[in-house]
């Protein structure tokens, strides 16, 4: 009835307006608004450019098109386009491959008049013969064989085999659900419903706007899966399984329906499904919440996802959201299976079913079966959203969680301690055999970009992300020349970050620009990509995503020799993963010395914290190093204080593991000092006077500091004039302590001179790492410019 009333002529004499679905349906008149709407989104000109028959329903795309040009066949079912008898404007269709291209009654009169076909299609006197008619079968755009026959030649053909087949066949369905006759590069829309073919034609436009490639053969065969499913649109569609272009059809499917639930989706309704869209919300990929299986907790974690989105940034939230949905998953598992009522009653929940949950999160972690690190984050996860669900009201009555009672939490007790995470930078042995293979993974495809990728993480520490997303114009000079890497740190939304690398990174970057614009000689340098994606990137504007590189990583190191750690042993393949390379350029640049502050600002990081999470000292070399400093410790007088017991060593070595009171210039060992924490010295850190006052040769630059303070101090209230005497004598270092701070640094630096070269350097390498150390532990970082390492990649093929 809607139809007839669609389809029902305006009163006489008025001008009916234009439908804005017109350059896609002709002058069908269409009553589903939401076919008007995304009808009304498909460009004109892209339907000039596929070659869209509004009339006939028929896609016909040029062959040389990028995205949607077709092959021609040697062998199969599909003919030429355009098949019509040779004679001018005759409308009859060719009868045949034998017939030289004239229709049936052309060529009886040709061959009765026994002429040669060029000459009876020339002959003045030839007549055109009208057309018979369409064939009646819904979606064929040929004309009938005969005025006594309702179909084409193929169908005619196809109707006395399928009723031979089944005498009792359904005619009228089979006009319905028939498909076309295929002809080379067209596919026929004919006889669809107006949604699918406005979901495909939507959907087509998007896909070859993102320069994804859509074979007109692969359509054509999803077409007509669709007509004989009778299927109104395309998420509601399930293909048969069973053929061998079920793959390729699937994803053209998929890709087709999601671009037209986007076209058409807004938030409020996209709140209402079990599957989110995440575009839809400015983010990336999709949330699930179908393995929730209670309905109350499904539906309030749809309700914290809306409330939680907008508070991250754009590119992470999916990550986020998945998570949290997770683990709100896991509990949902939980009450499945441990209560009689599934968990589906949210009013008779409390703390027994809390309790319950992290038996069973304890079990699978001894299990094997979850993580320690994982059962953490599930139960911080669970207290978080729980308690968002109470802010937001959701348990009041009529909330979905009404009645949930307020045991059914977790306390801030209950989140197990964080297990401490071994280092994940990988062994200097390690990183060599992996950039002897490097060239590995050429052998992939797009193996040069992903051979740059690995090459650039290695060498500048960036997040994965951070070098998948570099623009084509990402190095830039310093004003002495030097060469600069410009990104941009996505996590924490800073633009344009500048990170010195070595001309040999340079060169890297140099080459891999020279590729692209080699291959992309017609995008402007400021659209393209440095690492652009394999297919569906015809302008080089699309980066390779981070999934590309996972997989390409993972299938290069699985590919690669067992790995041997420095003692020998097989190094776990699992643990070398892209974001490792960032560990191992923090820890590299600690080794070196570097200040925990200037890494922080390679790392670009705002917290010191966060940099002292990204490398550690190792216990051996820190033994190492403690061993040689306090050989070479001092008292308050100069005197050397030699610590030949093993028993001493180990106390000096548990003072530096658990980080010793650090007082100016040295540490003190007074125990009230010691167990305040520093802040109880009676003398206020005048420790050139206090036997409790030790120093050793790591200390040596900030005593020479202190000493020449103290004498540009005295040499400063010397020189000031008005000020009384006694004022002037309380400002003064005392010469006592000039005395003290001078004997001690002389005696250091003469124990140094009596040492060989040698030793000397063992001795100097042995103070960075106290210094280091120090530095991580102490909170007093040294502050100095950081010498730019060579690349790794550059030492292993040394």
């Amino acid at each position: 009835m809607t139809a007839m009333m669609a389809a029902m002529p305006g009163p006489a004499g008025a001008a009916a307006a234009p439908s804005p679905a017109s350059h896609v349906f002709g002058g069908e008149r269409l009553a589903d608004e939401r076919v008007v709407r995304l009808a009304g989104l498909i460009d004109p000109a892209f339907l000039a450019e596929a070659g869209w028959d509004p009339a006939g329903r028929v896609l016909a795309p040029p062959q040389g098109h990028p995205q949607l040009g077709w092959r021609l066949r040697r062998h199969g079912a599909e003919v030429p386009a355009g098949a019509w008898c040779a004679v001018r404007r005759c409308r009859r269709p060719v009868a045949g491959t034998r017939t030289e291209g004239l229709c049936a009654a052309h060529r009886r009169a040709q061959r009765r008049r026994g002429v040669p076909v060029a000459q009876f299609v020339a002959d003045p006197a030839r007549r055109a013969l009208p057309s018979w008619g369409a064939c009646q079968v819904t979606a064929c755009p040929r004309d009938r064989l005969g005025g006594n026959v309702r179909y084409c030649e193929p169908h005619q053909e196809r109707w006395r085999h399928a009723l031979a087949a089944g005498p009792g066949l359904d005619e009228a369905r089979w006009q319905q659900t028939a498909s076309p006759i295929p002809v080379t590069g067209q596919v026929s829309l004919r006889g669809m419903p107006p949604q699918v073919t406005a979901m495909v034609l939507y959907g087509l436009q998007q896909r070859v706007r993102s320069g994804v490639i859509t074979r007109p053969e692969v359509l054509r065969l999803l077409v007509e899966d669709l007509r004989r499913l009778g299927a109104g649109s395309l998420e509601d569609a399930r293909l048969p399984p069973g053929t061998t272009t079920i793959k390729q059809k699937r994803t053209v499917l998929n890709g087709l329906a999601r671009h037209a639930r986007l076209a058409l989706a807004d938030p409020g309704t996209e709140k209402a499904r079990d599957v989110w869209e995440l575009a839809v919300f400015g983010q990336r990929g999709r949330l699930t919440f179908t393995t929730i299986t209670q309905p109350w907790l499904r539906e309030a974690a749809k309700r914290f996802a809306a409330d939680e989105l907008p508070r991250h940034r754009a590119g992470r939230a999916g990550n986020v959201m998945r998570s949290l949905v997770g683990s709100l998953a896991k509990l949902s598992a939980s009450l499945r299976a441990t209560r009689d009522d599934r968990g589906d009653l949210p009013a008779v929940l409390g703390r027994s079913d809390i309790e319950t949950f992290l038996h069973r999160l304890a079990y699978l972690t001894t299990t094997g079966e979850c993580s320690p690190e994982l059962r953490t984050a599930v139960c911080r996860d669970i207290r978080r959203a729980l308690g968002r669900i109470r802010a937001l009201g959701l348990t009041r009555p009529g909330g979905p969680a009404a009645g949930l009672g307020e045991d059914f939490t977790l306390a801030y007790g209950d989140i197990p301690a964080e297990p401490e995470r071994p280092g994940r930078d990988l062994p200097a042995a390690v990183m060599r055999q992996l950039c002897e293979h490097l060239p590995l993974l050429e052998q992939a495809p797009s193996g040069q970009e992903i051979r740059c990728a690995v090459e650039l993480l290695t060498d500048t520490g960036r997040r994965p992300d951070e070098i998948l997303r570099l623009p084509w114009d990402c190095l830039a000079r310093d004003a002495d020349g030097s060469p600069v890497l410009v990104y941009d740190n996505h996590k924490r939304q800073r633009q344009g970050r500048r990170l010195p690398v070595s001309q040999a990174t340079a060169n890297l970057i140099t080459a891999q620009q020279q590729r692209v614009r080699d291959r992309f000689p017609g995008t402007p340098t400021a659209e393209l990509a440095l690492l652009p994606a394999p297919h569906a990137n015809p302008r080089g504007q699309r980066a390779i995503s981070g999934g590309t590189l996972d997989l390409r990583h993972r299938t290069w190191i699985d590919q690669l020799p067992p790995l041997r750690s420095p003692d020998g042993t097989e190094f776990g393949k699992a643990k070398v993963v892209p974001y490792c390379y960032r560990h191992t350029y923090a820890q590299r640049h600690a080794d070196a010395g570097v200040p925990v502050d200037v890494l922080r600002e390679l790392m670009d990081h705002k917290m010191m914290d966060t940099t002292k999470r990204y490398y550690r000292v190792g216990e051996a070399r820190r033994r190492e190093a403690v061993d040689k400093v306090t050989a070479m410790q001092f008292d308050r007088h100069g005197n050397r204080i030699w610590r030949e017991a093993a028993a001493l060593l180990d106390a000096e070595h548990a003072r530096y593991a658990i980080g010793e009171v650090a007082v100016p210039y040295g540490t003190c060992t007074e125990p009230s000092n010691v167990q305040a924490g520093g802040g109880a010295c009676p003398i206020r850190f005048r420790c050139a006077g206090c036997d409790h006052f030790r120093a050793d040769v790591s200390h040596l630059p900030d005593l020479t500091a202190y000493l020449d303070d103290l004498l540009r101090t005295r040499e400063r209230l010397a020189a000031i004039d008005g000020v009384d005497e006694w004022a002037r004598a309380g400002a003064a270092p005392a010469e006592e302590e000039i005395t003290r701070i001078r004997r001690l640094v002389t005696r250091i630096k003469g124990d140094i001179a009596q040492l060989t070269d040698a030793e000397r350097g063992q001795v100097d390498e042995a103070i960075a790492v106290v210094r280091r150390h120090r530095a991580t532990h102490l909170g007093m970082p040294a502050i100095r410019a950081a010498a730019l390492l060579p690349a790794p990649r550059a030492e292993a093929l040394a």
